[in-house]
């Protein structure tokens, strides 16, 4: 019998490291029903695999198995289960559970703080940390992390600056984390400041924090920094050819992209599903339609890697971008799987860039019925509409945002200028240095007009004059912070910006002017990509 019981255990097991939850439960089913006696370590394994795989349901099952057992008591089964409903989660559950703990020691209160971070309860997470009677490195990176997801880096950043003051101890984790949180911000500075101390603690050997010190440099606009440091790695996993990829491809390198993949594979390294996002995203940002035809066809055919929506997506950017409107309509309806509507904004925004009127309409109207969650699809809506002079369709998207409950996101750009962050909103008048700012502005519009340069006010959809249109186009927020860089820098000293949203086709036109008028490279990162403005010309080719 114990032999037959060992079999059950160890298939248990088996089936929870494979992946295979629903098996690995009715196994244990099995287990129950031959008799065997249900032990807390068995209930615990399979508890930590449906918080891996995300399956609630079948958690449940196995909470309610604990209480009828009476195993409620054990802290190590408890904790399980409470980082099973964080993962799932379900942080109703998880408040429950962590509330009836009978007691309650740091990692259960680390398990905590990254439930409430993932509802996004930032504020919740803090105040608990906040009371903690002790911490280890756990609880400071899950605070850090947690902010970072909730787009709160400049909080994770006063953070880890927090806990360097208490000399809390630091570790790898911490510094990937803090890296990242550098990246996602572009700021520079503070990632040079972070990568100082990953040498003095000697971290720069472990693959994570040299992954994301490669993302850090290029998401800064420092992209051959980052391929300085990803040469000198003396080991490479698929982790960093795949951020050295994706850096090129945000850069707009197509051919250095599908370059280092060729590297990778010749090192033997095995491309995963992420990889081929970057190599796709790279094809699609310049235009490579044959070569990204043949990369995808190496995923599915070589690799065997089944394609998600986001690999269909880059393949219809890349068509529809490069004018093939009709090859991307045609690949969408052959796909084995229903278009989302990320999907069908991009091709929509390519038929909108090529007047492809007819297509528009029908994608648009395919768009529409897919209820996109995301303001931008809406906006994109509103403005084919307005310069079709389709009043009535302006008119009745901005009726399906008020019913469905969408809001534009704000646009911001930010600016780090003497190591401060300085971020602007369209219209933003609340800068110390506001006047000083649209004084240039408006001398630095002269000379573009001068020049031949007229305002593009065709996506204001606001019923005012044509001054007020253009004076809105004026003060985007990206205008204003590449003002403040040339106010507060000197002569010749490179410009960089980041900006939430895509740059629009003014700010693009003005930014390229300035670069050759003021004499600036100018760094844009906006929501899409990389772009690289020096001498009147931007890297993207006007191609975004």
């Amino acid at each position: 019998m114990l032999w037959k019981k060992f079999s059950y255990s160890k298939r248990i097991t088996s089936f929870i490291t494979q992946g295979q939850i629903r098996q690995a439960l009715f196994t244990f089913h099995q287990f129950q029903r031959a008799g065997f006696k249900i032990t807390e370590f068995l209930l615990s394994a399979i508890v930590r695999g449906c918080g891996r795989l995300g399956s609630i349901e079948e958690g449940k099952q196995v909470h309610c198995i604990v209480f009828k057992h009476g195993f409620d008591r054990d802290m190590i089964l408890m904790t399980s289960l409470l980082d099973m409903y964080c993962k799932c989660i379900d942080i109703k559950e998880a408040r429950r559970v962590y509330d009836e703990m009978p007691q309650r020691d740091v990692v259960v209160n680390n398990s905590m703080i990254f439930g409430l971070c993932r509802c996004h309860l930032t504020l919740d997470a803090m105040t608990l940390f906040d009371n903690m009677p002790e911490r280890d490195v756990g609880s400071w990176n899950s605070l850090i992390s947690g902010l970072a997801q909730n787009s709160e880096g400049r909080n994770a950043l006063f953070l880890f600056k927090k806990m360097r003051v208490e000399g809390a101890e630091v570790d790898v984790m911490t510094m990937s984390g803090v890296l990242s949180v550098c990246a996602d911000l572009a700021a520079l500075v503070n990632g040079k400041q972070v990568y100082g101390l990953v040498i003095k603690y000697g971290f720069e050997l472990y693959l994570p924090v040299g992954n994301a010190i490669i993302d850090m440099y290029a998401k800064c606009g420092c992209l051959e920094d980052a391929c300085q440091f990803f040469m000198n790695m003396p080991i490479k996993n698929v982790v960093s050819w795949t951020s050295l990829i994706v850096g090129y491809g945000k850069h707009g390198l197509g051919l250095e992209a599908l370059e280092a993949f060729d590297n990778m594979e010749r090192e033997g390294i095995v491309p995963n599903k992420i990889t081929f996002l970057g190599t796709l995203y790279a094809c699609s940002h310049a235009g490579l339609v044959q070569k990204g035809w043949m990369n995808f066809n190496t995923m599915v055919h070589k690799y065997s890697i089944t394609p998600m929506m986001e690999h269909y997506t880059c393949m219809v950017d890349l068509l529809a971008r490069a004018g093939h409107l009709m090859e991307a309509y045609n690949f969408v309806e052959g796909m084995p799987i229903k278009p989302e509507a990320k999907l069908l904004t991009a091709l929509f925004s390519s038929c909108c860039s090529h007047m492809n009127v007819e297509l528009a309409k029908t994608v648009g109207q395919r768009l529409i019925e897919l209820e996109p969650e995301e303001a931008g699809a809406y906006m994109l809506l509103s403005n084919f509409y307005g310069i079709i002079g389709d009043l009535e369709g302006v008119a009745n998207v901005r009726k399906l945002m008020s019913k469905r409950g969408i809001r534009k996101t704000k646009a911001c750009t930010w600016i780090e200028v003497d190591s401060k962050v300085h971020s602007f909103e369209s219209g933003d008048g609340s800068h110390p240095l506001n006047k000083e700012i649209y004084n240039y502005l408006k001398n630095l519009v002269k000379k573009m007009k001068n020049s031949g340069y007229v305002p593009n006010t065709s996506m204001v959809m606001q019923n005012v004059d044509d001054n007020t249109k253009e004076e809105m186009v004026l003060s985007h927020s990206e205008k204003l912070a590449i003002t403040l860089g040339l106010i507060s820098t000197p002569p010749g000293t490179r410009i960089m910006i980041v900006k939430n949203l895509r740059v629009c086709a003014d700010c693009h036109l003005f930014t390229a002017l300035v670069s050759k008028i003021e004499g600036r490279e100018i760094v844009a990162r906006d929501s899409s990509r990389f772009h690289h403005f020096n001498n009147g010309s931007c890297s993207c080719g006007d191609h975004w």
